[in-house]
C-alpha cells in the first residue's frame, strides 16, 4: 500500500514539494516544477564524475528526470531543469531503465531531481527489486524536500546525495525563486540522516562503495563565499559530521554571463579555498572537493535521451 504523500493521487492537487503550488497534474496542469502528469526523462546512462563512494570505478547509473521544483537561474543543467527537456514514459519504463543500467554494471541506481516524480518511485523501485535490481537506490536532490516525503522515501533510498545551496534564504529567493530554503533544507537534511541512522547507518562495501549513507553537497558560488561558510555551520549544528562534497564547478551560463555581475564568473581560488579551511576548522573529517577550475563536459552529460527509450523504439 503506497503511504499518504506518495500516492496515486497526488498530482491531484500537487504538494510533492515544499512549494505545493497545488496543479491539477492528473489533468495535464503543469506544476511549478514544469511536469504535468507525464514521467519524462532526459538521459539515462552510466556517469563516473560522481563523489567517489558513488562512482567508483563503474560509473553510476544515472537518471536524468525532466524539470525541476527550483528554478536557480545559474543552473548547468537548465536544458532539463527549466527548459524541460525530455521524453515522456510510461512509468513501467522507468522499471525497466533500473535493471537495463544494471545490467550495465551500474554501482546504484542515481536518481537525478526525481522530487516531483516521487509519486512514482515506491511502485518503481518495489516492482524492480521484484524482478531483480539488487544494488542500492540514491536519490540525487536539491536539498529542497519535505520531511514527509523523505520518510516515506526512507525504506526505499539508500544514499541520499543532497545539495544545501544557501545559509541566506534572501540568495534563494533570488538565485532559486523559493522564500525558505534554509529552513526547508535543514529540516530535510535531519530527515535524511535520521532515515540512515533508523536503518542502521552508514555502511560501505568492501570496494569503498557507499551502500547506505548520505553526502551533503554544496557547490560555492563567485561572491558568496561567505554564505558557503554559514552554509557548513548550518550542515555541522543540524547533523554533526557527515560526508560533505564542496564543489568549485561553477560556470556562468549564456543567462548569467550576458547580465553581467559577480555570477558572471567563475569561483576564484581565494574563495573556494575559504569555504575549504572553514570545513576543515569545524572539525568535517570525510570531505571531497575538486581541483581545477571552471566545469567541462565530464561534469555535464549530453543531454540526448540517451537510455530513455528501448533499444527498438530508439
Amino acid at each position: 500500500m503506497l503511504n499518504r504523500l506518495l500516492s496515486d493521487g497526488a498530482l491531484e492537487s500537487c504538494a510533492l514539494c515544499p512549494r505545493a503550488c497545488g496543479a491539477h497534474r492528473v489533468q495535464g496542469a503543469r506544476g511549478a516544477c514544469g511536469a504535468t502528469n507525464q514521467l519524462r526523462l532526459a538521459r539515462a546512462a552510466l556517469h563516473f564524475w560522481e563523489e567517489p563512494p558513488i562512482s567508483g570505478e563503474a560509473g553510476s547509473g544515472t537518471v536524468f528526470f525532466s524539470g525541476c521544483p527550483l528554478a536557480c537561474i545559474y543552473c548547468q543543467n537548465h536544458e532539463i531543469s527549466t527548459g524541460n527537456f525530455g521524453i515522456d514514459v510510461p512509468p513501467e519504463r522507468l522499471v525497466e531503465i533500473m535493471l537495463e543500467l544494471q545490467d550495465q554494471g551500474a554501482l546504484n541506481i542515481n536518481l537525478v531531481t526525481a522530487t516531483h516524480f516521487a509519486h512514482l518511485l515506491p511502485r518503481a523501485i518495489a516492482d524492480a527489486r521484484a524482478r531483480g535490481l539488487t544494488i542500492p537506490i540514491v536519490y540525487n536532490t536539491s536539498g529542497y524536500e519535505l520531511t514527509e516525503a523523505v520518510s516515506e522515501l526512507g525504506d526505499l533510498v539508500d544514499v541520499w546525495l543532497t545539495d544545501f545551496k544557501y545559509a541566506d534564504a534572501g540568495l534563494g529567493r533570488e538565485l532559486s525563486h523559493v522564500p525558505d530554503y534554509p529552513a526547508v533544507a535543514r529540516a530535510a537534511l535531519k530527515a535524511m540522516v535520521g532515515e540512515v541512522r533508523r536503518r542502521g547507518g552508514v555502511r560501505y562495501d568492501e570496494a569503498g562503495i557507499m551502500r547506505r549513507g548520505i553526502i551533503v553537497r554544496h557547490l560555492v558560488l563567485p561572491g558568496h563565499s561567505g554564505d558557503s561558510c554559514r552554509v557548513l555551520d548550518m550542515i555541522w549544528d543540524a547533523v554533526g559530521d557527515v560526508p560533505i562534497s564542496v564543489m568549485n564547478q561553477y560556470t556562468p551560463n549564456a543567462t548569467m554571463r550576458s547580465a553581467g555581475g559577480v555570477l558572471s564568473r567563475a569561483v576564484s581560488h581565494e574563495e573556494y579555498e575559504r569555504v575549504l579551511d572553514h570545513a576543515d576548522d569545524l572539525g568535517f573529517t570525510q570531505m571531497f572537493w575538486q581541483e581545477g577550475g571552471a566545469v567541462d563536459e565530464s561534469f555535464t552529460p549530453a543531454f540526448d535521451t540517451t537510455g530513455v527509450l528501448r533499444r527498438a523504439d530508439g
